[in-house]
């Protein structure tokens, strides 16, 4: 999940799983699979670097919970 800024100053939280493609026209206007369009204030880039963040953090914490081999209890 991300956060973001619709362009009435509203915050949001989008599903990033659900992103298929994000277009500048000149407002930044993010598609989803479902076809539902939002339109928020962050930049094209803005949006791939939050969604790069949350899968890093996404990849971070499902490292440490996996259970290492000769660790066990």
């Amino acid at each position: 999940m991300i956060y973001l800024t619709r362009m009435n100053h509203v915050p949001m939280v989008l599903n990033a799983d659900l992103i298929e493609h994000i277009e500048t026209t000149p407002d930044t206007v993010i598609s989803l699979t479902n076809g539902q369009k939002y339109v928020v204030l962050e930049s094209a880039r803005d949006i791939v670097d939050k969604v790069i963040a949350f899968r890093r953090e996404i990849s971070s914490a499902a490292c440490y919970s996996r259970p290492q081999p000769g660790l066990e209890r």
